[in-house]
């Protein structure tokens, strides 16, 4: 397929890669007659008349189009990755939300129907959605994954966001999802026997498969990971399954900047699934509070933000109190947050992507390396702080595991 990636006026366009230095896009971006064609199942889009933005988010092509009836985003995908019904599932859950969300509280994106009454379109290698142009200031628009908040007081609304986002997701009955690429999840280690788990999740992912076979990963699994899991076992039951966002991150949402600082609208439902509260919260702590691209700094100050965290919780619980057993299945979580999604990051970038130095850096970083770090001084200062918060001891949370 064609890589082109020059934008409609002859600029480079670039992506967001592993580190904090731009790439070239994976996948070609989208142009004016792509989308103009596109627009023509949706009577109520108008036509495009010119591509304003592309966005820089590296597993999807994306745009902002303004058309004679507004302004609207659109997004892309390989079908490999997303099908129109994988892409359904998302949209029925911003949906619920759109009902059940308070009139007062964060928005949720609006996904255009179609001609045919569907919210996705495949043609050819591409899925397809059209969202409304959302309320709110994207001020964190080309922020990189796994960087700070720019104030306490936006820790603060992402808190509440995600509290009130909570509240109404329950009620929401579905199942798990289909997808199998580039999705969060919960299911490997909310579980008596994660191998197991692993080896079916595994399985099911031929191009996870090929890495796997490669790599001695129950050995590494079972050193880094499972004694983490020794610690979160005993709290599984008390933890209700709940749909989720998955990917709380700043740049995930839109902002209303005059005081008092909120939320206006929560964006990018990629990712959401069926999990729990506090899984989706330690996301929203490791994604945000954490400065993964930074964690061999010496200064720990520069690598985890405290202040930040505790706005983050403080906002949450004004909305949705945690309970005593949530409050302790926090920290015992936080170092298993990543591995789900570094799994499906793997598989993509072996298995669709093709490429084994990205998927090295998914394995050895991202599945292991993020666990490993809650080992190290900054990441048990981190945890200590959320114990010391809730008054958890340690023999009922997360201590250093001594076998790793």
């Amino acid at each position: 397929m064609s890589t082109d990636n020059q934008s409609m006026d002859g600029a480079t366009l670039l992506s967001h890669g592993l580190g904090t230095e731009p790439v070239a896009p994976s996948w070609p971006p989208l142009t004016l007659d792509e989308v103009n064609n596109l627009l023509g199942r949706y009577p109520q889009a108008g036509s495009a008349r010119r591509l304003v933005w592309h966005s820089p988010r590296p597993f999807s092509s994306a745009c902002v189009v303004e058309t004679s009836a507004g302004a609207l985003f659109v997004k892309r995908l390989l079908r490999e990755i997303r099908s129109v019904d994988q892409l359904v599932e998302e949209h029925r859950f911003i949906a619920w939300l759109a009902q059940h969300l308070p009139s007062d509280g964060p928005a949720v994106c609006t996904v255009l129907t179609d001609k045919t009454g569907t919210t996705a379109y495949a043609d050819g290698e591409w899925a397809y959605e059209v969202h409304r142009l959302a309320d709110g200031d994207d001020i964190y628009r080309d922020a990189f994954s796994w960087t700070p908040f720019l104030h306490i007081a936006h820790a603060t609304a992402a808190g509440r966001a995600l509290g009130a986002l909570h509240v109404a997701a329950y009620g929401y009955v579905a199942p798990a999802r289909t997808a199998t690429l580039l999705v969060s999840g919960f299911t490997v280690f909310n579980s008596d026997d994660p191998l197991s788990h692993l080896q079916t999740y595994i399985d099911a992912r031929p191009g996870l498969a090929s890495y796997m076979a490669q790599r001695a990963w129950r050995e590494d699994v079972t050193r880094v990971l499972m004694p983490f899991h020794a610690r979160l076992q005993p709290l599984l039951n008390s933890l209700t399954p709940l749909w989720t966002h998955n990917d709380w991150h700043a740049s995930n949402l839109l902002w209303r900047t005059q005081e008092p600082v909120a939320v206006a609208t929560v964006l990018d439902f990629g990712l959401c699934d069926k999990t729990c509260a506090v899984y989706d919260l330690a996301i929203a702590i490791v994604t945000n509070i954490i400065e993964w691209l930074a964690v061999q700094d010496v200064d720990i100050n520069s690598v985890i933000h405290l202040d930040h965290m505790d706005a983050l919780l403080d906002g949450y619980e004004a909305i949705c109190p945690l309970s005593s057993a949530e409050a302790a299945a926090l920290p015992a979580i936080l170092p298993l947050a990543h591995v789900e999604f570094a799994l499906s990051e793997l598989a993509y970038f072996y298995g669709v992507q093709g490429s084994a130095e990205n998927a090295a850096i998914a394995y050895d970083t991202y599945l292991l390396g993020h666990a490993e770090w809650f080992n190290s001084e900054a990441g048990q200062q981190l945890l200590a702080h959320i114990r010391r918060r809730y008054a958890i001891s340690t023999a009922a949370s997360d201590a250093t595991p001594q076998n790793v």
